[in-house]
């Protein structure tokens, strides 16, 4: 019998990308559906950076480009760091992958052993788990839900570390939740972390400067945690470049030289020219970013406000990123007469199938009480969307 790997067979496929391929069926079938399940900038990569690619075709950057990514946009990430982040980073202490989502996996790959645990924070980015997974690895969940604005505490993390926990993955700001975590509260993370022989965090920042509440914070820059760190940062949503494919980590030299040898045997160094593209993004001046950024921040007070006009929804207020993060148990055991909301993947489907929004269930976060919607999209169709989910919501009694 035709049979794949248990490597394979342990893993969930993403439900992000799963829901958006059902509202791409419905749209195909004339259905008009509002797409808020992927989390993916609406804007175009900014003109300089692809004017930048454009002439890295025509000086014939078409060749192998080297394993752990171009020097001179090592050189931009560092001097990147440096500027933003006041963190020295040598080029050494820097690996460039296909996306951000790659160097997260090379470096569980890379630091997690058959058994050990990694802890993550509930809700998560729904690949977290299954990367853990793949490597072996078992992933220790922490229910850190909405009444906490859905941040993990030192005493939550203190309380699940044991002998076999290897690494924390923490996302700030995050993917789902939006939430971010303040210097004290990463302060407060890093003295328990340090109490602990050969635990690691990994600090994934791709949202760094989709943030409303004026500075980002990476734990690298607590003292004595630059060492027990391995950022990963990129340039899919900064710089609206999801499909560029340029991530990185900076991390002890001796963590990105082990990732370098893994990204060696299975996908070499990343696009050519999009890290020419990348080179740009970083060096040249970062007003495209700030635009986006209140954009984003336009668009997050506008569906805050109308998700809170809806009766029966409980909202925070995201301070980062480009998702909301509701709670929908209020109706779970609701019915309209046909359907009966039993979880939120039954109110997600709900909200497709009856009021053609396409969101996605908190259960592939971690957090079952919740759904995610991104407002990476325009005012007119977050508008459209919230009144077409408080017009479904009304019919469930």
């Amino acid at each position: 019998m035709a049979q794949l790997s248990d490597r394979l067979n342990r893993l969930a496929p993403s439900a992000t990308l799963a829901m958006s391929q059902k509202s791409s069926e419905m749209k195909a079938q004339g259905i008009d559906v509002i797409n808020m399940s992927v989390g993916e900038p609406d804007f175009n990569t900014p003109d300089h950076i692809k004017d930048a690619a454009k002439k890295a075709i025509d000086d014939n950057f078409s060749r192998y480009s080297p394993v752990p990514g171009y020097m001179d946009l090592r050189e931009a990430i560092s001097a990147k760091l440096k500027r933003e982040n006041g963190l020295d980073y040598g080029t050494n202490e820097i690996l460039v992958s296909n996306g951000a989502k790659q160097s997260v996996c090379n470096t569980v790959m890379a630091l997690v052993n058959d058994g050990e645990e990694v802890i993550i924070p509930a809700p998560y980015w729904v690949s977290y788990p299954q990367m853990v997974k793949l490597a072996g690895g078992v992933p220790v969940i922490v229910e850190a839900g909405f009444e906490q604005n859905f941040k993990m505490t030192p005493e939550q993390l203190e309380a699940a570390i044991t002998p076999k926990t290897r690494l924390l993955i923490i996302c700030s700001p995050s993917n789902p939740t939006g939430s971010v975590y303040s210097m004290e509260e990463l302060e407060g993370l890093a003295e328990v972390v340090k109490r602990h022989d050969g635990l690691y965090v990994l600090a994934d920042e791709i949202y760094e400067h989709i943030n409303y509440i004026g500075k980002h914070h990476s734990v690298a820059q607590v003292a004595g945690m630059k060492e027990r760190t391995i950022v990963v940062n990129g340039v899919s949503k900064a710089y609206a470049m999801t499909g560029w494919r340029i991530g990185y980590i900076a991390a002890p030299e001796w963590i990105v030289k082990g990732c370098n040898k893994l990204q060696g045997q299975y996908t070499s160094g990343p696009c050519s020219v999009s890290q020419k593209a990348a080179v740009e993004a970083y060096n040249a001046s970062q007003d495209c970013v700030e635009q986006m950024r209140r954009a984003f921040e336009r668009r997050r007070d506008l569906i805050v406000s109308l998700a809170k006009d809806i009766p029966g929804l409980e909202v925070n207020v995201p301070e980062g990123a480009f998702y909301l993060f509701p709670k929908c148990s209020n109706f779970f055991g609701k019915t309209d007469g046909e359907r009966t909301i039993n979880n939120s993947t039954d109110f997600a489907l709900y909200l497709l199938e009856v009021g053609h929004v396409a969101t996605v269930a908190g259960d592939a976060f971690g957090d079952p009480d919740c759904f995610r919607m991104s407002y990476a999209t325009s005012d007119e169709n977050i508008r459209e969307a919230m009144s077409r989910i408080k017009e479904a919501v009304a019919k469930l009694k």
